[in-house]
């Protein structure tokens, strides 16, 4: 029986793992089963997978775009995303899930927890997503789901609790027993659709109980019920219906992780998975998000998934496609009509949703209207991601996403100069689509500059500007995004006075630059003021503060943002006519210009987390060339004739480091670099980088 309440039917659930577990191919088994699709394509195929729509997606095997779709499972509506792996990505995974309610963090049987994982886990606990773990690819060679959840367990500390046991293993791998039936599951059929269940083989009988004790008592630290009927040795005493429901509210407060595994590529495990995702994950009527007060943004009000209350949406992801811009919505509270009127709490400007639209990868079906619980898309709309839509004005704000800050850049320029226009709106569409893409205009160079996540995530856009836009370009090497930042404190006392006849200008700041403490490297600023007696008046505090947040954009240095600087105003002097805003703002930038290079600043370099997988033969030669590079090893692992080195390198020194990779390995080689933190650059590569940033300045 489908619950009275329809919201109560929803899931919204995300699909979120390392690169190369099995993401979209697990989407595509989910869509093949829920009979959305009636032929499963494979990534590695010429079509390429349904949630890969994007012929870059097709070609290098990977997903770009998180992608959404619905189906219908034992009458409950799924709304899924399937998000990418790979890190230079990761704000899709950030913003699909600020609006899940559930998620499903796949995991290679064989890979086990890999640094994109970690970061996934932090996303997950930033949003409070409950999640189950699918252990993924339980027929590879070197298979081991009981090593998985150890480093579940150990690495993520996520409380993971096996509710099925794996019957054979690598190539042998059958299906699996459900601990809490006890019964063995196996997958028939062409495609594993038919679902065949059986009493636990008889070898398998006391292993099965060892693992189901340790279930029971996993969920006893959750429920009194369970905990006495354990200590009277009454196991069996322990009803089906007890245990799914302790699975469920455990889950759903964050305090258990419900481990399951397959192999979505031999099409095994899946229909028990879906079985969970609609059993164990929350509907938003479990759930309780909140939104912030308009008047009072300090003030939280909570949203209840109920259609008759004002309207709440988030517009989460905007994509532009052949037939105009979609605008994907997460509605919290109330519901929103066809041909109807709502208000960005933003802008304060009111909207027409003039077509609603369910999406299912490429395809789409219009619909007359969409209620709480619902992701659906909105055509035509112009707004930005994380615009909050309410029914009226001014009601609320929902939080924002994190945007992580990008770490390099290229200059980007049109081989045809007529092109400028075209290549203009190509990006002016990929930085309303993406956050993490960030365009800016070089001053002093005039060019035109293209920052990002990584090499990856610049070549992709690139690569679209081309086939999309039929746009040729001129693009730089990659350039590394330093920062400036004072190594000692200096005092100053500087006067500003200008006299052009009638009222000049006069400003007086008395102060020190001081370097903040090592820990706050990242973007971080502080502001300071002692003016006692009126030496400065109240009214020019705050032009003295902006003075110097405009010169945070270009150090004296090397023209690259400065950070981790404390400024404090000690004292000064004013003019009863001639001082004004502007002119102590303009003496405090003129502060910056003159005494920041006094403070001996050091450049700060980004520095990466890097995880390189390759044979164990070839373990040498990698970490010799990781030291050349001024790598520094953090750990190394064996696993299954291979070997996982992690470490941290400089964003410089990995230019190109694919093709070095591949040749130093033979091509066996892989690596992952996600963003780690800023620090000091070498005395002696400071001088060349300040050099070349002069030359290229010049140059221009």
């Amino acid at each position: 029986m489908a619950d009275k309440n329809p919201v109560s039917i929803i899931r919204n659930i995300g699909i979120a793992a390392h690169i190369d577990s099995g993401k979209t191919t697990l989407s595509e088994r989910i869509l093949f089963y829920a009979g959305r699709i009636h032929r499963m394509h494979e990534v590695a195929e010429g079509a390429g997978a349904t949630m890969d729509s994007m012929d870059l997606e097709r070609e290098r095997g990977i997903t770009i775009q998180s992608a959404a779709t619905t189906v219908h499972w034992k009458e409950r509506q799924i709304n899924l995303i399937d998000t990418p792996g790979h890190v230079d990505f990761t704000v899709e995974v950030e913003r699909s899930l600020r609006v899940l309610d559930g998620a499903v963090l796949v995991l290679c049987a064989v890979g086990g927890v890999q640094p994109q994982s970690l970061t996934i886990d932090r996303q997950m606990r930033r949003y409070r997503v409950p999640r189950l773990a699918f252990i993924n690819k339980m027929d590879r060679t070197g298979a081991n789901p009981f090593e998985v959840v150890r480093q579940l367990r150990e690495r993520l500390a996520c409380n993971p609790v096996m509710m099925q046991y794996p019957i054979g293993k690598e190539h042998d791998f059958q299906g699996v027993v459900d601990l809490i039936t006890r019964e063995a599951i196996y997958f028939d059929g062409a495609n594993g659709e038919k679902i065949r269940r059986e009493p636990c083989p008889e070898e398998l009988k006391s292993v099965v109980e060892e693992y189901r004790s340790q279930m029971l008592e996993a969920l006893s630290m959750f429920s009194d019920e369970i905990l006495e009927i354990l200590l009277s040795g009454e196991e069996d005493q322990i009803k089906e219906e007890t245990i799914c429901s302790i699975v469920k509210t455990a889950t759903q407060a964050g305090l258990m992780t419900p481990v399951f595994m397959g192999t979505a590529f031999k099409n095994k495990g899946i229909q028990p998975l879906l079985d969970a995702i609609v059993s164990y994950l929350p509907s938003p009527t479990d759930v309780t998000p909140t939104a912030l007060e308009f008047e009072e943004p300090h003030k939280e009000i909570a949203l209840v998934p109920d259609s008759s209350l004002p309207m709440v949406a988030m517009a989460f992801k905007i994509v532009e496609d052949p037939y105009g811009t979609l605008v994907f919505m997460r509605i919290y509270q109330g519901k929103f009509k066809k041909g109807e009127q709502y208000f960005n709490q933003r802008t304060g400007s009111r909207e027409r949703f003039g077509r609603i639209v369910r999406i299912h990868a490429e395809d789409r079906m219009e619909i007359e209207e969409a209620g709480a619980g619902e992701i659906v898309a909105i055509m035509g709309l112009d707004c930005a991601s994380g615009d909050t839509f309410c029914s009226e004005y001014p009601y609320c704000t929902l939080q924002s996403m994190y945007v992580p800050d990008p770490v390099i850049q290229v200059a980007i320029s049109p081989k045809e100069r007529g092109d400028a226009n075209k290549l203009g709106k190509a990006l002016q569409r990929f930085r309303r689509e993406d956050p993490t893409l960030v365009i800016t205009s070089d001053k002093e160079t005039s060019e035109t500059i293209m920052s990002g996540m990584g090499e990856l995530h610049l070549e992709v856009y690139i690569e679209r500007i081309r086939r999309e836009y039929k746009v040729a370009v001129d693009v730089s090497n990659p350039r590394v995004n330093y920062r400036e930042a004072p190594t000692q404190p200096f005092s100053f006392d500087y006067r500003y006075k200008k006299q052009t006849g009638g009222s000049g200008q006069f400003a007086h700041i008395v102060g020190e630059i001081r370097p903040l403490p090592e820990e706050g490297t990242d973007e971080f600023f502080l502001f300071e003021e002692h003016i006692v007696g009126g030496r400065i008046p109240r009214q020019y505090i705050p032009a003295i503060e902006k003075g110097v947040r405009k010169s945070l954009d270009k150090g004296p240095v090397a023209g690259f943002p400065i950070v981790n600087m404390h400024y404090v105003v000690n004292d000064g002097s004013y003019h009863e006519v001639d001082s004004s805003d502007m002119s102590f703002q303009i003496c405090a930038q003129t502060t910056i210009r003159e005494y920041f290079p006094k403070t001996k600043p050091c450049l700060l370099e980004p520095m990466m987390k890097i995880a390189i997988e390759c044979p164990q033969n070839f373990q040498g030669s990698v970490v010799g060339d990781l030291s050349q590079r001024r790598g520094v090893i953090v750990n190394t692992e064996m696993i299954q004739g291979s070997v996982r080195i992690e470490g941290e390198v400089p964003l410089s020194e990995t230019f190109g480091y694919m093709t070095d990779l591949r040749s130093i390995t033979q091509g066996q080689g892989t690596f992952l670099l996600m963003f780690s933190r800023y620090k000091p650059l070498p005395a002696y590569l400071q001088e060349e980088v300040i050099l070349e940033r002069k030359k290229q300045l010049q140059g221009k």
